[in-house]
């Protein structure tokens, strides 16, 4: 899979939690874990579950760091 973004991270899904239309998918990354909102036809077609390896790309206008 080739993507535009270049920020691109290895990670495992930790948790998905399913609603009427999206689902929330869970990433761990190291320490962190990233969370995405998805549609729950997408978890379907792509069949993510608990423990696959996944790549999570991050592609924003803005970095906002505080202090």
């Amino acid at each position: 899979m080739k993507l535009s973004a270049r920020n691109q991270l290895q990670g495992q899904v930790v948790r998905i939690t399913e609603g009427q239309a999206m689902a929330e998918v869970v990433v761990k990354v190291g320490n962190l874990e990233f969370v995405s909102a998805i549609t729950e036809g997408s978890v379907k077609a792509m069949e993510v579950k608990i423990g696959d390896a996944v790549t999570v790309a991050i592609k924003a206008t803005d970095v906002i760091v505080g202090k």
